[in-house]
C-alpha cells in the first residue's frame, strides 16, 4: 500500500510540474510618443508655424531637421525592444506637422525596413499640428479609421480650435482592437482655467469608447495619448470613470496602468522641478481580465533611458528636449515614451 501511494504521489507531483511548465508567449508593443513640434521647413500659410522654418525665431534648417528625424527614429526603434528584441508594433503620435513628416520618419533608415505605414488626418489645430498612428504592416490590419472633432469654444463666441481624436480598428493578428489617439488641450492660461477644454476632450473620449461598446460588447479598446492631465485628475476619474484593480466589476470598464506609476512619483515631463505623467495608455478591462483567448494585458512603463535624459544645466534630469529656454539643444522631445505590451499564449 505504501509502495503503490508513493507511485501515485509522484505521478501527481510529475503531471503538476508539466501543467505548470511556462508557456511560450507572443507579445505585441503598443507605444505613444510625444515628439514635441516635428514640423517640415516649410511654411505653411494656413498654419502658424512661421518659427519652424529657416528664417523663423527657430532657425529651423533642413541640418535641425534631419537630426530631429535621427533623434525620434533611434527611441521609437528601441521601444520595447529589451523585451521584445523588435521595434513597437502600433504608435500613437501627437505634435507631428503633416503626412510629410510621418512619411520622412518611415522612410528613415532606422525604420526603413520595418514596414511601417500610416493612419493620419490634417487637424484643424491653429500651430497645425496632429495625431497620427503608425502600424507594422505585419502584425495590424486596419480596417476602419476616422478623425473625430472637439469642439470647442472661447469667450462663448469664438471657436478654439485643437486636434482631433483619431479612431482607428483593426486586426490585431487576426483580433479585432480599436486604438485610439489623443492631444487633448494643454494648460495654457493655467490648470483650472484651462479644465473645462479636457473635461470637453474626455467626454468626447468616453462617447467615442461606448460607440465601439454599443456595436460590439466585446470590443478591445486602447486609448493614448498626451492628455495635458495625470491619471488621477477629474476628467479620469469623474468622465471617463477610470478604474483601479480593485473596483474593476464588468468587462467594459476602463484601467489605467499608467496611474500606479504616477503613484509611484513617475513622470514623463516635468514643469518646475514636478514631475507629470500626462503621456498614458489606458484600456477597457478585458484586456486586464483573464482572457478566453487572444491578447491581454501585461504591463506598462515609461521609456526613458540615459540618453533620453538632459545631464546637465537647469533641466538636469529632465526629458532632453530640441530647444530649451528659446535656444537649440538638438535633443529628443520634453516628453518621455510610454508602452504597454499585449500578450497571448502561442499554441502548441
Amino acid at each position: 500500500m505504501k509502495y503503490t501511494t508513493f507511485i501515485l504521489v509522484f505521478f501527481s507531483l510529475v503531471i503538476g510540474m508539466y501543467s505548470q511548465a511556462p508557456r511560450s508567449y507572443q507579445i505585441r508593443t503598443v507605444a505613444f510618443y510625444n515628439v514635441e513640434n516635428l514640423f517640415d521647413t516649410h511654411r505653411d500659410s494656413l498654419t502658424f508655424d512661421g518659427d519652424f522654418t529657416p528664417t523663423g525665431k527657430n532657425q529651423w534648417t533642413q541640418e535641425r531637421y534631419r537630426k530631429k528625424l535621427d533623434n525620434i527614429t533611434q527611441v521609437l526603434y528601441q521601444i520595447g525592444r529589451a523585451v521584445t528584441h523588435n521595434a513597437p508594433d502600433i504608435i500613437g503620435l501627437c505634435e507631428i506637422e503633416n503626412r510629410g513628416v510621418l512619411e520622412d520618419l518611415i522612410q528613415h533608415p532606422t525604420l526603413r525596413d520595418l514596414d511601417y505605414d500610416i493612419i493620419h488626418f490634417d487637424s484643424p489645430d491653429e500651430r497645425g499640428i496632429d495625431v497620427a498612428l503608425l502600424y507594422r504592416q505585419s502584425a495590424f490590419l486596419p480596417t476602419s479609421f476616422r478623425s473625430h472633432r472637439l469642439l470647442l469654444t472661447k469667450e462663448e463666441i469664438f471657436l478654439d480650435y485643437t486636434r482631433d481624436q483619431l479612431v482607428v480598428g483593426g486586426l490585431l493578428d487576426g483580433e479585432p482592437l480599436h486604438f485610439i489617439v489623443n492631444h487633448w488641450p494643454s494648460r495654457s492660461g493655467g490648470e483650472a482655467r484651462s479644465r473645462p477644454n479636457r473635461i470637453a476632450a474626455a467626454r468626447l473620449n468616453k462617447r467615442i469608447i461606448d460607440s465601439i461598446i454599443r456595436q460590439s460588447p466585446d470590443a478591445k479598446i486602447i486609448s493614448m495619448g498626451d492628455f495635458n492631465d495625470d491619471p488621477t485628475d477629474y476628467s479620469f476619474k469623474k468622465i471617463l470613470k477610470i478604474k483601479t484593480k480593485e473596483e474593476i466589476l464588468e468587462p467594459s470598464e476602463l484601467y489605467n496602468p499608467m496611474e500606479n506609476l504616477y503613484k509611484k512619483g513617475l513622470g514623463t515631463l516635468a514643469y518646475r522641478d514636478r514631475w507629470n505623467l500626462f503621456d498614458q495608455l489606458y484600456f477597457t478591462a478585458n484586456l486586464y481580465m483573464e482572457p478566453k483567448s487572444g491578447y491581454r494585458f501585461w504591463k506598462a512603463g515609461i521609456f526613458n533611458p540615459p540618453y533620453l535624459i538632459d545631464p546637465k544645466g537647469q533641466y538636469k534630469g529632465y526629458p532632453l528636449r530640441t530647444y530649451a529656454n528659446g535656444n537649440y539643444v538638438g535633443g529628443y522631445s520634453d516628453h518621455f515614451p510610454v508602452y504597454l505590451f499585449l500578450i497571448r499564449p502561442i499554441p502548441k
